[in-house]
């Protein structure tokens, strides 16, 4: 069974945020072969959605205020609304939908946070289609982050 979280880096426990750390490691730097500096300061403001099984993390996203600009996209496209990121999910559960289902819950953040505000994301290129099913539309240029091709998409709730 899947337990989702929704918290502040405050409210985890060392042993949760370790796991939670070690999947994005895993997904970000180990399988997709990007050595880059994660821990970027950004974690202590942010709100955390997480899905667990079995004391597991399996899916992860982070909720990054709107004060912060979005990584590696011009300022004037992400300026003043809060962005999605760190979006990953355990090869276990790849293709269940539990992607999908992060990201709806992620919004649902956003949207009760910061009502009625954009929200910007850094959008590997192969999973534009999937953003676009959630409502996100391309905004800006392709860019290289970490030798990968992304897009800025926006979200407009």
């Amino acid at each position: 069974m899947i337990h989702w979280h929704t918290q502040k880096f405050d409210d985890f426990s060392p042993r949760q945020l370790y796991l939670l750390m070690q999947l994005r490691q895993d997904v970000f730097i180990v399988e997709q072969h990007c050595p880059f500096a994660d821990l970027d300061n950004k974690d202590f403001a942010c709100i955390h959605v997480s899905a667990w099984r079995d004391n597991a993390p399996v899916a992860y996203a982070r909720i990054v205020p709107p004060e912060f600009p979005v990584a590696n996209q011009p300022v004037e496209i992400g300026v003043g609304c809060p962005s999605i990121g760190r979006v990953c999910n355990a090869v276990s559960v790849r293709g269940s939908g539990i992607g999908r289902e992060l990201m709806q819950r992620a919004l649902q953040v956003v949207a009760a946070h910061w009502p009625n505000q954009a929200c910007q994301i850094g959008a590997q290129a192969y999973l534009q289609p999937f953003y676009e099913a959630l409502g996100f539309v391309v905004n800006g240029e392709q860019y290289i982050e970490d030798d990968i091709p992304h897009f800025p998409m926006r979200w407009q709730g």
